[in-house]
């Protein structure tokens, strides 16, 4: 195959727990998001305006949707001859198989097409988090500064820093410390899950890795403090845009809000920067004139006869009379018939909530509405 200088492997295959409901059927990264979207839209969506056409989408938990929602990548401008965007489950080869065990050895088992590409640099993303991104200047960071690895950095509060892998740079952007997850973390600059490697160097620590029985096989936890540990060139790389991991129950909705917030920096309507998505062939939304709607997305196939305020509204949704949405995101076609009261939640797609039903209220926490 013609070389590339940067392959991405978009890591999808994560089950999403901490979902619950959300994920019993789907991956993570397949979960609804924003009235239009998919989460993995939005790295898919990176790759292609920074101008990464080879991608590699690594699937493995409930698969088959995920696989199918993305194809070829033709909703991306990923449908390409040469590169273009190839799905890469657990597969069975000559000396064995196996699922994927954990990060690093997803991108292990997986060489040979990063290889095929005899690719200079590789872009290692999480398939479930929101935001926009131009790898392109990440790149340009890394090979300016000649670093063996680059990782997206950015600032979390102390209490959720327990959540990511934590560092500490120095003066001149180092990393000098990194711990996974740490219980009292030293730091508030959190790694997002973006990672430039050199593959030349990259490749040999997978090698190792794949070797010692006692390890985790995972980035955070292995790859990245190893590689420090052996002195390599590694950089943080600031970035100072909107950044959220959905991956709870309320940091989805939050996310879903965060849309409807001003100066909120997850513009989706920037056409320079553009969110690619299935565009499915839906009738227009329609608005009755018994609706009332404030500050609201309300995206393509919904019907709303009742109130929507500060809510999201996804494809194929009825909204009933005198039904009452508020702070709430109702997934697609999902029927919320007359007289409901519905705050602070989140309905998942699919769902009929019979008249007159009450849920959530503004002093719960989030309600999240399944029939899993």
């Amino acid at each position: 195959m013609k070389s590339k200088e940067i392959v991405a492997m978009i890591l999808a295959g994560g089950k999403g727990t901490r979902l619950g409901a959300l994920t019993q059927k789907l991956a993570k990264p397949a979960v609804p998001f924003g009235g239009k979207y998919r989460i993995i839209d939005f790295p898919l969506s990176n790759c292609a305006n920074s101008q990464i056409y080879t991608v590699g989408v690594l699937t493995q938990y409930e698969s088959i949707f995920l696989n199918s929602y993305i194809g070829i990548g033709a909703n991306w401008g990923l449908d390409r001859i040469k590169g273009g965007v190839t799905i890469l489950p657990p597969r069975e080869t000559a000396n064995g198989g196996d699922w994927y065990k954990g990060t690093a050895d997803a991108i292990y088992q997986n060489m040979d097409f990063i290889e095929s590409y005899d690719a200079e640099y590789v872009l290692v993303l999480s398939g479930d988090h929101i935001y926009k991104m131009d790898y392109s200047l990440m790149l340009d960071f890394h090979k300016e500064n000649k670093a063996d690895a680059t990782i997206g950095v950015i600032e979390v509060t102390l209490d959720e820093a327990s959540r990511f892998g934590i560092m500490t740079l120095s003066p001149n952007g180092f990393i000098t410390e990194f711990e996974e997850k740490p219980k009292n973390p030293r730091s508030n600059l959190a790694s997002m899950g973006i990672y430039i490697f050199n593959w030349s160097i990259l490749k040999n620590f997978l090698m190792e890795d794949s070797m010692d029985s006692k390890s985790a096989h995972d980035f955070g936890k292995n790859i990245i403090p190893k590689m420090l540990k052996e002195k390599k060139k590694m950089l943080g790389y600031n970035f100072n845009g909107y950044w959220k991991d959905v991956g709870t129950v309320e940091s989805l909705w939050e996310a879903n809000m965060d849309m409807l917030r001003e100066g909120d920096n997850l513009n989706i309507y920037d056409n320079s920067w553009k969110v690619y998505s299935d565009n499915s062939d839906l009738p227009p939304q329609y608005i009755s004139n018994t609706a009332v709607i404030k500050n609201s997305i309300i995206n393509q196939g919904a019907e709303v006869y009742g109130h929507v305020i500060n809510s999201v509204i996804f494809s194929g949704a009825y909204i009933g009379e005198n039904t009452r949405i508020v702070d709430s995101v109702i997934m697609p076609n999902s029927i919320i018939q007359e007289g409901c009261y519905i705050e602070k939640s989140i309905v998942d797609g699919d769902m009929i909530i019979e008249k007159d039903t009450s849920i959530g209220s503004s002093e719960e926490n989030i309600k999240l509405v399944s029939a899993l």
